[in-house]
């Protein structure tokens, strides 16, 4: 199947909603006295998922070549194995398999090898064609001046394996001889694994820490990595299963950069512990970066702080080619660049991601889809970004903050926000979407459609952008919006919703924290809320709307309970003042 198909595959999981039409007009009245107390029905915000046939890292797996795994590849029988001592530059063998030259330890046949002590300027070679080797590091440190330290040079596999209780140290030097493939510390043309439980610490001086040219998983062991450039590169494959890793890099942190098979060139991170602070990417797939559990904590180019002023640095927290997937684990990125990055998909379905940008928080250039987990964008320029495709949110929990746009759909990679290239649509089932923009809050180069859910704006507070700015259709079919900014450019949902909605410009400014209560002349509370933000327009749709009924509009006051992101559910309100009253009379109200 063509990577292509991924897109495709993710498109399945969008649905086509219908939506109705009609429209009305305001009726708004002068301000009133301080009044209260009312009681305010339950406000539900229902975020519960809708999707039921995610795109998940398993589907993007089976468009992926398999690694090399193999249980039985850390498993042997003791009795067979060869006891390997350095002293300084003098070597040790115990066994047949390998030979000495100098400090050059060379092993020639497959087998199990524990090697421990200390080895100045010397090197571990492995050439043995077609054989499985295993290199068991016994508490063993090893430095070499002029090449890499560990050297795979022919096998079928080789296995790494920390003994546990162990600390064990590989330096490579500052420079290599001309025309040598190796450029690591640990460096290996095959199929590489490390596991155990043992230390295992790495510098590389030259440029990568620990490199192979085929696939690298990492399958435990406490791993520190700190390279010159890259950190941990799997050329082929990058898999993290366990382990606890701590990487820092000029270059990438984790990577792989397999160009030509497009089923390889991924990352999948599965299970472990990592932390990773590079001057480029955290994590660098030219295909797909998959993650479905562990807790990945990424600083990229100085962190969100930080300015990259070399456009050929790529200082991302998270950066693929064709997806980012994620299922499950603990995400936290902080880059002076996207903390997320896709020139493909991104599909999030689960966990908890937190990020903080220089840039897109999460920024993907066709499909994006969250259908759950936690997301918590906390400092960018656009929040949650999607260019010339659909962006779709199913579930979750989603909290945005950002000095430009919150939620974004760009339509055509911000060549012209005016003029939109396709026909896209930013949908809304379910979720909750919290969105803290210094620019739009809700933003669409194209179209709305929003069927479920709940969404909350807070700001803009310059009038120079709204809560809410779409330049196709806003089709509001269900679920709550509550969107609170500047009056200026301020916009409710399109004619052709199917749910009732109001746009109401307020009296006056109103502070932060200043409490807007709306509720029926029957004394039925729809909405208590009080915006993190400086005020003077809300957009508001609810179920709980209803055609001919006429509302009153409270400013300031108080309500009983917690407010959850300054919405209050089943709160008593008191001691406001009325500042306008509004007749629902068609679909949109103003």
């Amino acid at each position: 199947m063509s990577r292509n198909a991924i897109v495709v595959l993710v498109s399945l999981v969008v649905a086509v909603w219908a939506a109705g039409a009609g429209c009305g007009d305001a009726t708004p009245e002068s301000t009133g006295p301080l009044v209260g107390p009312f009681s305010t029905a339950s406000v539900a915000c229902h975020e519960e998922g809708v999707n039921q046939d995610p795109f998940t890292v398993s589907d993007a797996l089976a468009l992926n070549g398999a690694d090399h795994e193999d249980p039985a590849d850390y498993a042997w029988n003791s009795a067979d194995v060869v006891p390997i001592a350095f002293a300084g530059s003098a070597i040790t063998i115990g066994g047949a398999g390998a030979t000495a030259s100098g400090s050059t330890l060379t092993i020639t046949a497959g087998g199990t090898y524990s090697i421990s002590g200390t080895l100045n300027d010397g090197q571990i070679v492995v050439n043995a064609k077609g054989a499985l080797v295993r290199l068991v590091l016994n508490g063993m440190t090893i430095t070499k001046s002029g090449d890499a330290a560990i050297f795979v040079s022919k096998a079928s596999k080789a296995v790494i394996e920390l003994a546990g209780g162990t600390v064990n140290r590989v330096t490579d030097g500052t420079t290599y001889p001309a025309g040598v493939d190796q450029n690591a510390a640990v460096f290996s043309k095959t199929n590489l694994s490390i596991h155990g439980e043992g230390v295992l610490v790495v510098t590389g001086r030259y440029a990568d820490g620990i490199t192979s040219k085929d696939g690298l998983v990492i399958d435990g062991g406490h791993i520190t990595v700190n390279a010159v450039d890259d950190g941990i590169r799997g050329k082929d494959y990058l898999v993290v299963r366990a382990g606890t890793i701590d990487v820092t890099a000029g270059g990438d942190a984790l990577k792989s950069d397999e160009d030509v098979d497009a089923t390889l060139g991924y990352v999948l991170i599965t299970g472990g512990s990592i932390t990773g602070t590079s001057g480029d990417d955290g994590i660098q797939a030219q295909t797909d970066v998959l993650i479905t559990g562990g807790t990945v904590a990424l600083r990229a180019g100085g962190g969100s702080s930080a300015t990259v002023t070399d456009t050929a640095v790529s200082s991302k927290g998270v950066d693929a080619g064709v997806a980012i997937v994620v299922d499950g684990g603990t995400i936290d990125v902080d880059a002076a660049d996207d903390g997320f990055n896709s020139s493909g998909i991104v599909v999030i379905n689960g966990g908890t991601t937190t990020v903080a940008s220089g840039d897109d928080g999460i920024h993907g250039d066709s499909t994006l889809v969250i259908n759950a987990g936690d997301v918590s964008v906390t400092k960018s320029y656009e929040g949650i970004e999607n260019t010339l495709a659909d962006m779709t949110f199913n579930g979750g929990r989603i909290h945005v903050v950002s000095t430009d746009d919150g939620i974004n759909l760009a339509g055509n990679g911000d060549a012209d926000p005016d003029v939109p290239t396709g026909d896209y649509t930013l949908r809304i089932n379910a979720g909750r979407i919290v969105s803290a923009a210094d620019g739009d809050g809700l933003d669409a180069n194209g179209h709305i459609v929003m069927n479920g859910g709940c969404v909350i704006v807070n700001g803009p507070t310059n009038g120079d952008n709204g809560a809410i700015d779409y330049h196709g259709t806003f089709r509001m079919n269900g679920g709550l919006l509550v969107a609170a900014g500047s009056a200026e450019q301020a916009e409710a949902p399109g004619a052709s919703s199917t749910q009732y909605s109001v746009l109401l410009t307020l009296p006056w400014n109103s502070q932060p924290g200043t409490l807007i209560h709306i509720q029926s002349q029957a004394g039925v509370g729809v909405l208590d809320f009080a915006p993190a933000k400086a005020f003077r327009s809300l957009a508001f749709s609810s179920p709980a709307l209803a055609n001919a009924t006429t509302y009153n509009v409270y400013l300031g006051g108080t309500a009983t309970g917690t407010p959850i992101d300054g919405l209050y559910e089943g709160a008593a309100f008191a001691d406001g003042t009325l500042v306008q009253s509004i007749t629902i009379s068609g679909i949109v109200t103003h």
